[in-house]
Protein backbone atom coordinates (compact mmCIF):
# COMPACT_ATOMS: atom_id res chain seq x y z
CA UNK A 1 0.00 0.00 0.00
CA UNK A 2 1.24 3.46 -0.93
CA UNK A 3 0.07 6.48 1.06
CA UNK A 4 1.12 10.06 0.44
CA UNK A 5 -0.08 12.99 2.55
CA UNK A 6 0.28 16.57 1.39
CA UNK A 7 -0.46 19.85 3.18
CA UNK A 8 -0.06 23.26 1.56
CA UNK A 9 -1.41 26.76 2.06
CA UNK A 10 -2.43 29.15 -0.70
CA UNK A 11 -3.57 32.77 -0.77
CA UNK A 12 -7.02 32.27 -2.33
CA UNK A 13 -10.24 31.85 -0.31
CA UNK A 14 -11.39 28.25 0.33
CA UNK A 15 -14.49 28.46 -1.88
CA UNK A 16 -12.40 29.46 -4.92
CA UNK A 17 -9.79 26.78 -4.23
CA UNK A 18 -12.41 24.06 -3.72
CA UNK A 19 -14.25 25.00 -6.91
CA UNK A 20 -11.02 24.60 -8.92
CA UNK A 21 -9.60 21.61 -7.03
CA UNK A 22 -12.80 19.54 -6.96
CA UNK A 23 -13.20 19.86 -10.74
CA UNK A 24 -10.89 17.05 -11.79
CA UNK A 25 -10.92 18.21 -15.40
CA UNK A 26 -8.42 20.82 -14.09
CA UNK A 27 -5.95 18.09 -13.01
CA UNK A 28 -3.89 18.21 -16.24
CA UNK A 29 -3.09 21.89 -15.58
CA UNK A 30 -1.08 21.04 -12.46
CA UNK A 31 -0.37 17.29 -12.43
CA UNK A 32 2.63 16.17 -14.47
CA UNK A 33 1.92 12.99 -16.37
CA UNK A 34 -1.80 13.70 -16.47
CA UNK A 35 -3.03 13.42 -20.04
CA UNK A 36 -6.76 13.94 -19.56
CA UNK A 37 -9.61 13.97 -17.07
CA UNK A 38 -13.13 13.91 -18.47
CA UNK A 39 -16.33 13.99 -16.43
CA UNK A 40 -18.65 11.13 -17.40
CA UNK A 41 -21.54 12.32 -15.23
CA UNK A 42 -23.52 15.54 -15.24
CA UNK A 43 -22.66 18.40 -12.89
CA UNK A 44 -22.86 19.42 -10.17
CA UNK A 45 -20.32 17.17 -8.49
CA UNK A 46 -21.59 15.01 -5.67
CA UNK A 47 -21.60 11.47 -4.37
CA UNK A 48 -21.88 9.18 -7.39
CA UNK A 49 -20.23 11.62 -9.86
CA UNK A 50 -17.74 9.91 -12.19
CA UNK A 51 -14.83 10.79 -14.44
CA UNK A 52 -12.29 9.01 -16.62
CA UNK A 53 -8.60 9.79 -16.34
CA UNK A 54 -5.63 8.96 -18.54
CA UNK A 55 -2.14 9.39 -17.09
CA UNK A 56 1.40 8.29 -17.79
CA UNK A 57 3.56 6.84 -15.01
CA UNK A 58 6.91 5.08 -15.36
CA UNK A 59 6.43 5.00 -19.11
CA UNK A 60 3.11 3.20 -18.85
CA UNK A 61 -0.32 4.58 -19.63
CA UNK A 62 -2.75 4.30 -16.74
CA UNK A 63 -6.43 4.51 -17.60
CA UNK A 64 -8.77 4.90 -14.64
CA UNK A 65 -12.42 5.48 -13.86
CA UNK A 66 -13.14 7.38 -10.64
CA UNK A 67 -16.30 7.79 -8.58
CA UNK A 68 -17.01 10.39 -5.90
CA UNK A 69 -17.70 8.43 -2.71
CA UNK A 70 -17.83 11.37 -0.24
CA UNK A 71 -18.55 15.04 -0.76
CA UNK A 72 -18.98 17.98 1.60
CA UNK A 73 -19.66 21.00 -0.64
CA UNK A 74 -16.91 23.57 -0.34
CA UNK A 75 -14.89 21.49 2.11
CA UNK A 76 -14.06 17.89 1.11
CA UNK A 77 -14.18 15.44 -1.75
CA UNK A 78 -13.14 11.79 -1.81
CA UNK A 79 -12.70 9.92 -5.07
CA UNK A 80 -11.98 6.23 -5.56
CA UNK A 81 -11.13 4.28 -8.69
CA UNK A 82 -13.68 1.78 -9.90
CA UNK A 83 -11.42 0.59 -12.75
CA UNK A 84 -7.64 1.04 -12.95
CA UNK A 85 -4.23 -0.58 -13.21
CA UNK A 86 -3.29 1.56 -10.18
CA UNK A 87 -6.29 1.62 -7.80
CA UNK A 88 -6.42 4.91 -5.90
CA UNK A 89 -8.38 6.50 -3.08
CA UNK A 90 -7.93 10.29 -2.97
CA UNK A 91 -9.26 12.64 -0.29
CA UNK A 92 -8.98 16.40 -0.78
CA UNK A 93 -9.92 18.92 1.93
CA UNK A 94 -9.85 22.70 2.21
CA UNK A 95 -10.11 24.88 5.31
CA UNK A 96 -9.77 28.62 5.87
CA UNK A 97 -6.53 30.00 7.32
CA UNK A 98 -6.40 32.95 9.75
CA UNK A 99 -4.89 35.09 6.96
CA UNK A 100 -7.90 34.54 4.69
CA UNK A 101 -6.22 31.94 2.52
CA UNK A 102 -6.74 28.20 2.32
CA UNK A 103 -5.12 25.16 3.86
CA UNK A 104 -5.28 22.25 1.43
CA UNK A 105 -4.72 18.68 2.54
CA UNK A 106 -4.70 15.56 0.45
CA UNK A 107 -4.33 11.89 1.18
CA UNK A 108 -3.52 9.69 -1.80
CA UNK A 109 -3.64 5.94 -1.23
CA UNK A 110 -2.87 3.37 -3.86
CA UNK A 111 -2.23 -0.31 -4.34
CA UNK A 112 0.00 -1.11 -7.33
CA UNK A 113 -1.14 -4.02 -9.48
CA UNK A 114 0.58 -6.30 -11.97
CA UNK A 115 4.13 -5.37 -12.97
CA UNK A 116 4.06 -2.21 -10.82
CA UNK A 117 3.46 -4.36 -7.73
CA UNK A 118 6.81 -6.10 -8.33
CA UNK A 119 8.55 -2.73 -8.05
CA UNK A 120 6.55 -1.50 -5.04
CA UNK A 121 9.46 0.21 -3.18
CA UNK A 122 10.49 2.09 -6.34
CA UNK A 123 6.85 2.83 -7.22
CA UNK A 124 6.25 4.20 -3.71
CA UNK A 125 9.19 6.64 -3.96
CA UNK A 126 8.23 7.74 -7.47
CA UNK A 127 4.58 8.33 -6.49
CA UNK A 128 5.61 10.32 -3.41
CA UNK A 129 8.05 12.47 -5.40
CA UNK A 130 5.55 13.08 -8.22
CA UNK A 131 2.69 13.94 -5.85
CA UNK A 132 4.84 16.42 -3.90
CA UNK A 133 6.02 18.07 -7.14
CA UNK A 134 2.42 18.26 -8.40
CA UNK A 135 1.26 19.97 -5.22
CA UNK A 136 4.13 22.45 -5.45
CA UNK A 137 2.87 23.28 -8.98
CA UNK A 138 -0.69 23.60 -7.67
CA UNK A 139 0.47 26.02 -4.96
CA UNK A 140 2.40 28.09 -7.50
CA UNK A 141 -0.59 28.19 -9.86
CA UNK A 142 -3.07 29.22 -7.16
CA UNK A 143 -0.72 31.76 -5.55
CA UNK A 144 -0.04 33.33 -8.98
CA UNK A 145 -3.79 33.64 -9.50
CA UNK A 146 -4.20 35.25 -6.09
CA UNK A 147 -1.39 37.74 -6.78
CA UNK A 148 -2.92 38.61 -10.16
CA UNK A 149 -6.37 38.95 -8.63
CA UNK A 150 -7.84 36.26 -10.87
CA UNK A 151 -9.45 32.97 -10.06
CA UNK A 152 -8.17 29.66 -11.47
CA UNK A 153 -9.36 28.67 -14.96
Amino acid sequence: MIEVRVNIEVDLPPEEVFEFWSDHSNNPTWQRGMISCTWTSEPPIGVGSTYDQVASFLGRQIVSTFECVEHEPGAMIRMRTTKSTLPLDITRKVAPTPSGGTALSAIIRGEPQGVMKLFNPLTRRMVERNVNQDYERLKELLDERAAAGTTPP
